[in-house]
């Protein structure tokens, strides 16, 4: 393991190593997008499962569910589900997509000599993507949909865990011969894809996941005093960590790829199929109290950089070996076998010299004409994501689940760009965000393998499960409340999957805010460790030239019932219970609770729809303060008579009860300039909570 050695010393301290004392959680939860936390669509405070897609570290009562589309709960419907939209940047830095990512984490982070903190910390942000397809491509009972079903990110419809079954002993055993391997091995695979259903969510592969129960552990890392536990061949594979020393499986997410970043495998979670192109995590930002290690990172990123794994030969049904070293590799018979990562592929780019148009022109990614392996002579052309951004992380104190002095009165915020796929494909994807905390009990770059508990070779760890120490002057030692499987711990959130659509043609050459809605219904009590209704950005600068993308998501069934788990329960809130709902209306002063008459409103002449042209002023104030129930005051192109103001039979509900829960909205350009206030009529209510927010828009 000494090849690994180098990397180890980085990875004790950049990636993920949390110095936590006793049983102390120390959470992280995204508001936005939304985290999951792994909920699904309970109607209780508390989550069902908290192993249904990843291992999040956090507490029960975190997260948000997926989105309904319409005023009911979509149930085991897909279709009624609603998944947020957000449109690509562009291939240069003047067309980018805005995002902001924002989200609160329990034990610190950010500071620098200026504002020193107590914990040294990190923030991985990261996304995995694929060609959208269509539901139906995953609950279609054709054999093509089996593959699907194992590619396919979705959210799912019940909050089950997907099956797997484990590797056997006789797969790896020298004394068998290869075809009763292979017998045992397909049997066993066929089992596990065939397990794969589309009512459960899925992120990560059962193809990605076999590969880690298979692979050994590196045996270069720390793990303290830490025993992992042996699989059924007789050695530790890479399910087992420090932190997860057992090796419990939470979905398909491989614990030693989320333990440690940059990891040293590639993370492609299949192999490449050109209908699906499912991407390997794609790293976004690294954000840090310690802007020194960005070397590392970048050096590390999966983004640009080549990884490497055993790629087993033809004789072997499994093609992924168990060693994690060329040397090992070539023992197993297998070949060493370099893996680049890819955002997006241009398929229809079949030459090089196509290729290389594509690669003149984009400004943010790195394209080219190549293989995706070195064992394939396939060239294609490739597109790979920019190098992740490195900086410095939003500055939060200790034990609080809070705003950070950084973002201005508000929670931890990242300002992200939707990435930009130049095959112009809509994709699914997912977004990730991991937390890491360390003290400096230990040197963070010098501690390895070298270090960990061996009582026979007189090697005693930095650091031990709750330790004695001695204390001059009292009669009996003193003891610490420590774990060292949480020295090495990581918490993590995920939002539920959403669409990024290509850009249209009256977005060239434009930038796109995203103005979106945080939070879930109940007082600041119930919705804790969540939060209560906001717009994300309620203070918002834009240029007139620029694009503007309003949007929510909500769910029907955030009832925050059952007994609350460790907060309180219940779901107060204006409506139906456990119903989301927002809207859009101007309002003349923040300091005031009443929204404006349409007819002395300014902003609605001032902006115009570049995806519904043919909207009127009228029709656009009526859809966004009617949630969608309304399409438009009168019908147009994308809005038929049957869903309009003014030839609609049924009556909307004052409170939007019979409004949907989640609503495209549009993308608006703006003619004019000037300074616009609004708010949500059904939310915003005085002393309990406050939806309002203001938008400058400059000439």
């Amino acid at each position: 393991y000494n090849e690994y050695k180098s990397y180890l010393r980085m990875k004790v301290s950049i990636l993920i190593t949390v110095c936590l004392l006793g049983a102390v959680l120390s959470d992280t939860y995204l508001s936005n997008p939304r985290g999951s936390n792994n909920r699904l669509n309970e109607n209780t405070a508390t989550r069902q499962n908290a192993n249904r897609l990843f291992d999040s570290q956090n507490n029960n009562r975190g997260g948000y569910n997926t989105g309904d589309r319409f005023e009911q709960a979509a149930g085991n419907q897909v279709f009624r589900q609603y998944s947020m939209n957000y449109y690509a940047s562009g291939e240069t830095e003047a067309e980018a997509s805005k995002l902001i990512v924002e989200w609160t984490n329990q034990h610190g982070c950010g500071g620098n000599k200026d504002s020193p903190h107590k914990t040294n910390c990190n923030i991985v942000i990261q996304m995995m993507c694929m060609n959208n397809g269509t539901d139906q491509s995953v609950s279609d009972p054709s054999a093509r949909s089996i593959k699907g079903r194992i590619e396919y990110i979705r959210d799912g419809t019940n909050t089950q865990t997907q099956a797997y079954q484990e590797p056997q002993k006789n797969e790896a055993d020298p004394e068998a011969n290869q075809q009763t391997k292979n017998a045992v091995y397909n049997a066993r695979m066929n089992q596990n894809y065939n397990g794969v259903q589309f009512q459960k969510g899925l992120h990560e592969t059962v193809w990605w996941y076999d590969q880690c129960r298979y692979r050994e552990a590196n045996g270069g890392l720390y793990i303290a005093d830490q025993e992992l536990k042996k699989n059924r061949q007789g050695y530790i594979d890479s399910s087992k960590t420090r932190q997860n020393n057992e090796g419990t499986r939470r979905g398909y997410e491989c614990p030693e790829e989320r333990d440690y970043y940059p990891y040293w495998a590639p993370t492609h979670q299949s192999e490449y199929d050109p209908m699906y192109q499912r991407t390997p995590w794609i790293d976004v930002a690294y954000l840090t109290g310690n802007l020194t290690e960005c070397k590392h990172v970048l050096k590390g990123t999966e983004n640009q950089n080549s990884k490497w794994r055993c790629v087993l030969g033809a004789t072997s049904s499994r093609k992924y070996g168990r060693a994690i070293t060329k040397e090992h590799c070539e023992k197993e018979e297998g070949t060493w076998v370099e893996f680049h990562s890819y955002l997006d592929v241009i398929l229809s780019a079949n030459s090089e010299a196509a290729c290389n148009q594509h690669a003149q022109k984009d400004k943010r990614n790195k394209i080219t004409w190549m293989s995706l392996r070195s064992d394939s002579d396939r060239k294609m052309c490739v597109v790979q994501a920019p190098l992740p951004k490195c900086e410095q992380a939003p500055w939060t104190r200790v034990n609080h689940l809070g705003n950070s002095i950084d973002s201005k009165g508000n929670a931890s915020r990242w300002e992200a760009e939707i990435p930009h796929f130049p095959s112009g494909a809509p994709k699914r994807c997912v977004l990730r965000l991991r937390y890491n905390i360390t003290t400096d009990e230990f040197d963070n770059y010098g501690t390895d393998h070298r270090h960990n508990y061996d009582i026979s070779k007189g090697v005693i760890s930095p650091v031990e499960d709750d330790p004695y120490i001695d204390v001059a002057g009292l009669a009996k030692p003193l003891r610490l409340a420590m774990n060292t499987n949480q020295y090495g711990r990581t918490f993590q959130d995920r939002t539920h999957a959403f669409i990024v659509l290509p850009r249209t043609a009256a977005m060239k050459n434009k930038i796109i805010h995203n103005l979106n809605v945080r939070g879930k219904r109940g007082n600041i009590v119930q919705t804790f460790p969540a939060v209560e209704y906001d717009f994300i950005p309620n203070k918002l600068t834009v240029k007139q030239d620029d694009l503007l993308h309003i949007q929510w998501t909500g769910s029907n069934t955030h009832n925050n019932g059952g007994n609350g788990g460790d907060g309180q329960a219940g779901d107060d809130g204006e409506g139906t219970g456990g119903t989301d709902r927002s809207n859009f209306l101007e309002m003349q002063d923040s300091s005031l609770n009443y929204p404006v008459p349409y007819e002395n409103s300014t902003f609605w002449e001032a902006v115009e729809s570049i995806t519904a042209p043919n909207a009127k002023a009228a029709d656009l104030a009526v859809a966004f303060a009617s949630s969608g129930f309304y399409c438009g005051y009168e019908a147009h192109q994308g809005c038929p008579a049957m869903y309009a103001a003014k030839t609609k039979q049924q009556a909307m509900d004052n409170k939007l009860n019979n409004a949907p829960a989640s609503f495209f909205g549009h993308v608006l350009k703006f003619k004019k300039s000037g300074t616009y206030i609004y708010l949500c009529t059904r939310n915003n209510n005085f002393t309990n909570r406050s939806q309002k927010g203001v938008l400058w828009v400059s000439a």
